[in-house]
């Protein structure tokens, strides 16, 4: 077997260096422009409960207790949410789980959802005082529009069909009742 040069191993690494420093440079950038629209949504994280509605398909109203626990992920650079709906004798009716994610090159915001057996990737547009995004759903649209104030996340869900008046199908009022070091804590240490 033929031994390689210590001198060419080295000229290769020289070579190779700017890439992978450009690289590495560019990664940093990219993660903070990241982190930095991120912040846009620090106003949801931590612990919310309240009440939620739902209209069923037969049109009668259902009521549960909802919670949310919000919060920066992979250094701020993502927000992960976590939505569970209990009904009046504490069982999950409802769980679901999103990422909100930003895009430097689109500038734009995704949320990646997971909920009831579906997922889907949906623009996630800041509103100033929260947030809004849309379901696509046949010729029908859900749209999803949430305010915070005053340690208040209200949000409320519409269909939309074209020609008629948006149809209220959803609506939260959850109250801030705390911080969360979710998801971030308990990671695996290297020891």
């Amino acid at each position: 077997m033929r031994r390689i040069s210590p001198l060419l191993v080295s000229a290769a690494l020289l070579l190779a260096s700017p890439g992978a420093i450009a690289q590495q440079a560019d990664t940093a950038t990219r993660i903070a422009s990241q982190v930095e629209a991120l912040k846009t949504f620090a106003m949801l994280d931590g612990v919310w409960r309240g009440p939620a509605t739902v209209m069923q398909p037969n049109g009668s109203p259902l009521t549960f207790t909802q919670t949310e626990r919000i919060g920066p992920f992979l250094g701020g650079s993502i927000r992960v949410i976590e939505g569970r709906g209990y009904d009046d004798s504490g069982a999950v009716r409802f769980n679901a789980f999103g990422i909100v994610s930003f895009d430097p090159q689109t500038r734009g915001y995704t949320l990646h959802s997971h909920a009831q057996g579906h997922v889907g990737d949906f623009a996630f547009v800041a509103t100033g005082d929260g947030y809004r995004w849309e379901i696509p759903i046949g010729p029908a649209t859900l749209r999803y529009t949430a305010t915070v104030k005053d340690g208040e996340l209200y949000e409320i869900g519409e269909r939309i069909v074209a020609g008629s008046a948006p149809q209220k199908v959803f609506e939260m009022r959850l109250k801030r009742i705390g911080d969360t070091d979710w998801p971030a804590a308990g990671a695996v240490s290297p020891r």
